[in-house]
């Protein structure tokens, strides 16, 4: 091609080469290893301002939980008849409900239970469901036709409907729970019936891992099945697990206030944000004194859309797919 020449009036300059952009493509480190799924997936979560935003809030509620008594001296269990329904005061912030406790203290002692309920029924539900959907993945054939029959068994079953039924029968048998047992109690009502949903989701992680190189290059140098699912394929799929367990956290929250505001969840001598928000069903049909509705309503709705933000943003994060 002939050179372009400037035109009339113009002068042609060209730049130093020490002035381009392609000096530093040399300077680029071809050596150091590639970073992995964790590492570029916590670049993208400092990026996200959902993530912080959750993180935020999800450590105040975590402080509140393992420590309530920093945010109340109030005892959620004093009751004083004489202040029944009175509005917001001072060192009450949000009045007194029907049998003259303390709202917000109630509020803040009620997170105990709530989120706990929450988090061991997501340990326990991730635990069964990543290990049956890993073997069911990894083996195949009639182990993969056996747990994927139970697993639709459990499936075909709504949740909040088997949790009543198991729970009814429960209290029947075992009436006088005490704190642990009530929650325990609501923990595994919830628990047998939500594992199936991330079985699915391990087993179509672990079905398309298992096909890679790497998990090849595994058998080749000689390692065992058992080996290469718990050393190789399990934690390559961790990833769609850990976004369906965020994401389900705040669903158990709900599941739980759900239950106790139907009266067969936790038993009414635990505070928990559900058995006050029960509680508050006189006042949502009069209309008057709404402050004892709103303030565990408020606390749920706003730890369970935290949840919710995390999970979009860990989403995000880990499913580069879901980014595009």
């Amino acid at each position: 091609m002939p050179e372009t020449m400037p035109l009339a009036g113009q002068t042609h300059f060209v730049a130093p080469s020490s002035e381009t952009p392609l000096q530093a493509t040399g300077m680029v480190d071809t050596s150091a290893p590639p970073e992995g799924q964790w590492k570029e997936a916590w670049k993208v979560l400092r990026r996200n301002w959902m993530f912080w935003v959750s993180a935020v809030l999800l450590l105040i509620i975590l402080v509140v939980v393992c420590f309530p008594g920093l945010f109340t001296s109030v005892d959620p269990r004093a009751s004083s008849l004489s202040r029944s329904l009175e509005g917001p005061q001072a060192g009450h912030p949000f009045g007194f409900d029907k049998q003259g406790y303390d709202v917000y203290s109630r509020v803040v002692y009620g997170a105990r239970a709530s989120v706990v309920v929450g988090l061991l029924t997501t340990v326990i539900v991730t635990v069964i469901g990543l290990f049956s959907g890993a073997v069911a993945g990894f083996f195949g054939r009639w182990v993969d036709a056996v747990i994927a029959r139970i697993a639709d068994i459990f499936f075909a079953i709504p949740l909040l409907l088997a949790a009543i039924v198991g729970l009814s029968a429960l209290n029947n048998v075992w009436p006088n729970r005490g704190y642990w047992g009530g929650v325990l109690a609501v923990v595994f009502a919830l628990a047998a019936f939500g594992w199936p949903q991330v079985t699915r989701i391990a087993r179509g992680a672990v079905l398309e891992i298992k096909g890679l190189e790497f998990v090849d290059a595994s058998r080749a140098i000689g390692a065992s099945k058992w080996r290469n699912l718990f050393s190789h394929i399990i934690p390559n799929s961790l990833a769609p697990v850990i976004v369906t367990a965020t994401v389900s956290l705040g669903v158990y929250i709900v599941a739980e206030a759900t239950l106790s505001f139907l009266g067969i969840g936790l038993p009414p001598s635990i505070v928990s944000w559900g058995n006050d928000i029960a509680a508050a069903q006189s006042q949502v049909r009069s209309g008057d004194n709404l402050h004892v509705l709103f303030a565990p309503a408020g606390a749920l709705a706003v730890t369970v859309l935290s949840f919710m933000l995390l999970g979009d943003a860990v989403r995000d994060a880990l499913d580069p797919k879901a980014r595009k």
